[in-house]
């Protein structure tokens, strides 16, 4: 009787097997406690909170249009309507209501998108009470946030919007660091918080820093790095650990058992290598520049932009091999070492490569003219026998760091459908003497130099209550 019972259970054992490998009877793998994913931590904590500002549907007339995707259109007309534009042409009818702009004269742009920026960060007034980009303590801090340093009432936004016609822009944090942190994506709008000025949808940033300035900061305290050699070092032993942290959280959420244990940094890190955030990466040096790209597929991941890269035009090849973009000035080097090989022609070599190119400020004045920034690398090109049109040159104040950000299909060109982010100028935009005389963010006319009542204004400059009665 035992031996019988004892055969049952080897079979039952056996059918129990059999359908344990075959995945269960249904074809899938039973359930257990050890197949049930984990709780994954959000992504996104600080959502952006964002709403457009009222518009009315426009039409602007007879202006010369550059589309931002390297077209130009000479008589041409714009229409935008509920915050997208609706259609660009030389000749279109204006809706029942419609507000009609007459630019004879005029041109008519996408809005200049700034990929390099530290608005907010360091804002005016310049002093130290203000100072909050560089968390200078560690070479790595990749668990700081810009955002959370950012001054709304930064009167430098104000200044952004009415002087160079910037309807986005990237906050970065300093460059001390290997690691600097998280950037943001704002929409250059007046709001109370960073968070009702985020981008919607616009994926985060990683600030990343090589060459001299974090050997500076480290070496000078005696600490690693202190060398060239030393900043890559530590690059590898951070990415090498994101890896681990990486499978570790990659398994509990798709596996579940113990939670591992959270790292702020290490989520940043985990983010980009999956590809969530994009690496914003401060270099001026051929060299170095080719060493971070080895250095990306050592880890496995991307590159997406050089920032200041003063030597990007002598791997242009690489860079576009690569699918790097470079953010540079048009005409700054030689301030410290590493800068020393810059030249005029760097953008206008880039485009003629093929190379995904565009102008930066990391610059509070400097933002307010990056139309003539790129007006001056215009003019180098072509000195150097390089004949970039006007209007593809617009590409590197718009579609490009649209691109460079991930949101190249939202907004950086006059394309239906896209936010209405438009910018009329008061003449030629690479002229030094025009200047912005209406600026909408997503169709709402937010700049009107005809209006004083349109000017933008932050409540830091509106000063105390009270405060009017100086004697």
């Amino acid at each position: 009787m035992g031996h019988v019972r004892g055969l049952r259970l080897l079979a039952g054992a056996a059918v129990a097997l059999s359908l344990v490998a075959c995945g269960g009877a249904n074809g899938e793998r039973p359930k257990t406690a050890s197949s049930t994913p984990g709780k994954a931590y959000s992504r996104d904590p600080y959502p952006s909170t964002y709403h457009r500002y009222p518009g009315v549907p426009t039409l602007v007339r007879n202006v010369t249009v550059f589309d931002g995707e390297g077209g130009r259109i000479d008589n041409g007309s714009v229409l935008f309507a509920d915050g997208k534009i609706v259609a660009i042409g030389q000749t279109l009818d204006a809706p029942a209501g419609a507000s009609v702009v007459d630019g004879q004269g005029k041109w008519i742009t996408p809005g200049v998108i700034d990929i390099h920026s530290h608005l907010g960060d360091y804002p005016s007034p310049g002093i130290r009470a203000l100072s909050d980009g560089n968390e200078a303590t560690a070479p790595v801090t990749a668990d700081v946030w810009a955002e959370h340093s950012v001054w709304p009432q930064d009167p430098g936004f104000g200044r952004a919007l009415a002087n160079g016609g910037v309807t986005a822009l990237q906050i970065l944090p300093g460059s001390a660091n290997l690691f600097g942190g998280r950037s943001v994506v704002l929409k250059n709008v007046y709001a109370r918080t960073t968070q009702a000025m985020k981008f919607p949808g616009a994926p985060y940033g990683l600030k990343m820093a090589c060459g001299e300035n974090p050997k500076r900061v480290y070496g000078s305290k005696g600490r690693e790095p202190s060398t060239r050699m030393g900043n890559i070092a530590v690059d590898r032993a951070t990415w090498a650990k994101a890896q681990t942290y990486k499978r570790k959280w990659d398994k509990y959420e798709r596996d579940g058992g113990d939670q591992p244990e959270r790292d702020i940094a290490m989520d940043t890190l985990r983010g980009v290598l999956a590809g969530e955030i994009r690496v914003q990466n401060h270099c001026y040096r051929a060299d170095e520049m080719a060493t971070v790209l080895d250095m990306a597929k050592e880890f496995g991941y991307h590159v997406t932009a050089f920032h200041h890269a003063v030597e990007a035009y002598k791997i242009a090849d690489l860079l576009k091999a690569n699918d790097t973009c470079v953010a540079v000035w048009a005409d700054w080097y030689g301030f410290k070492m590493e800068s020393y090989d810059g030249i005029g022609a760097n953008l206008a070599l880039l485009e003629k490569a093929g190379a995904c190119a565009m102008i930066h400020s990391d610059d509070a004045n400097g933002i307010q003219r990056l139309n003539q920034e790129v007006a001056k690398a215009l003019s180098a090109g072509r000195r150097a026998g390089i004949d970039i049109p006007d209007a593809v040159a617009w590409k590197w104040l718009s579609l490009n760091p649209a691109r460079a950000l991930g949101i190249d299909n939202q907004t950086g060109s006059l394309k239906p459908g896209k936010m209405a982010d438009v910018v009329l100028w008061n003449g030629n935009p690479f002229s030094v003497y025009t200047r912005p005389e209406k600026v909408w963010v997503d169709g709402a006319l937010l700049y009107d130099a005809n209006d004083p009542k349109r000017r933008p204004v932050s409540d830091f400059e509106l000063g105390q209550p009270g405060s009017g009665d100086v004697k």
